[in-house]
């Protein structure tokens, strides 16, 4: 599930920040695309697909025109998709969350919906089983500005911030704050809810250390998932509601758990060394399907249940670009699905298998803006 923005002149920061402000987890977003002069193409399969690309995916639709937008989820009846942008030219200084009547809004010369706040930093939006409300993550009761993004570290290390400010909430439709579901010091962020509609997953740093949990819709009868020692985050159901995929760091060297120690107690981690894991809902069973190297991430299942879509950067030497896999969970099978030279990320299926919503720097004009497109999945 989420988090997510830096300019950077480097190119292979600009990467890494998309993992950033595209990241927590559910994630956020960013830009990894030198600028060049190019024309914005309307949408068209050949035009903004690859070939190998047109072997999965077709009737390819843009949705967003500038900015950097990521983590769109589905309503449960398909016809909405809620997101992040960070998008100047829609009020937003930092990742605030819209929603989208994806296949009628024209997002180019309209602004959408805001149901966050616009005060603070949100984070990982999700709709609820009544598609009349949703669940997010937002920095709002901290303070009303946006959190300061981490300066460029001496040492070199690249990290994410996890803001203690971070606060699971439910809006409706309108924008307005209806509960708030967690309320412990600390991060709460990253919730993504059940296909079954009863259980929202999150990661928290109430332990001590960044762990998932569960809890009921209404925030009730919370339990602890996962227990080892590492960043665990961006976590989805599988279509029935039975097993968790999620990622996660697991320093095992004494020199990286001290780093991975050391930067959590300065609200930190370390994001470029993620593979996948798989459990029960309840956390049993856990299963590590990938061990590729690099970041491998924003896992979410496909219709099936027995297959995973990701984003990963395993196949780079400089770290870029992030491009969507697929594989199976026992970790057999792994297949490339887009070829893009820049940024894709944020798979996510839409409930009725047809259709497949993702972030990606292509067709930005050579800007920096990191979009959503819908494209109809036919990979099987």
């Amino acid at each position: 599930m989420r988090s997510y923005y830096l300019k950077i002149n480097s190119l292979m920061r600009q990467v890494l920040i998309a993992l950033l402000l595209l990241s927590f987890a559910c994630s956020s977003k960013t830009q990894v695309q030198t600028v060049t002069e190019t024309e914005v193409h309307s949408a068209s399969d050949s035009l903004l697909l690859t070939p190998e690309e047109m072997n999965y995916l077709k009737n390819i639709k843009q949705l967003t025109f500038g900015g950097n937008n990521a983590e769109a989820y589905w309503s449960f009846d398909d016809s909405m998709l809620v997101f992040q942008s960070d998008y100047k030219e829609w009020g937003a200084d930092c990742d605030q969350v819209f929603y989208t009547n994806w296949k009628t809004d024209d997002l180019q010369n309209n602004q959408p919906k805001r149901l966050s706040t616009g005060l603070g930093r949100t984070t990982c939006s999700y709709f609820l089983p009544d598609n009349k409300s949703i669940v997010y993550a937002s920095t709002h009761l901290g303070g009303e500005n946006c959190p300061p993004v981490p300066e460029r570290r001496t040492d070199g290390k690249y990290v994410w911030p996890i803001y203690d400010s971070f606060d699971i909430f439910t809006a409706d439709m309108e924008g307005n704050i209806t509960s708030q579901l967690t309320n412990e010091p600390g991060y709460d962020a990253e919730a993504t809810v059940s296909p079954k509609g009863d259980k929202i997953v999150f990661t928290s740093l109430r332990s001590g250390d960044m762990e998932l949990y569960t809890m009921n819709i209404d925030g009730s009868d919370v339990h602890q998932i996962t227990s080892d020692l590492g960043y665990d985050g961006g976590a989805f159901f599988s279509p029935d509601g039975t097993k968790i995929i999620w990622r996660a760091s697991r320093p095992t060297s004494d020199e990286d758990v001290k780093v991975y120690k050391d930067l959590l107690a300065e609200g930190l981690v370390m994001p470029t060394s993620m593979e996948l894991y798989v459990a029960n809902a309840d956390g049993t069973d856990v299963k590590k399907i990938t061990d590729l190297g690099k970041a491998n991430w924003a896992p979410f299942f496909h219709p099936s249940g027995e297959k995973i879509i990701f984003a990963s950067n395993h196949q780079t030497e400089r770290g870029y670009p992030f491009n969507l896999f697929m594989i199976n969970l026992d970790g057999t099978g792994l297949t490339r699905i887009t070829h893009d030279g820049t940024f894709d990320a944020f798979p996510v299926f839409s409930n009725d298998g047809r259709y497949l919503v993702f972030s990606s720097n292509r067709n930005n004009g050579g800007t920096r803006d990191t979009n959503l497109f819908v494209a109809e999945w036919i990979g099987g």
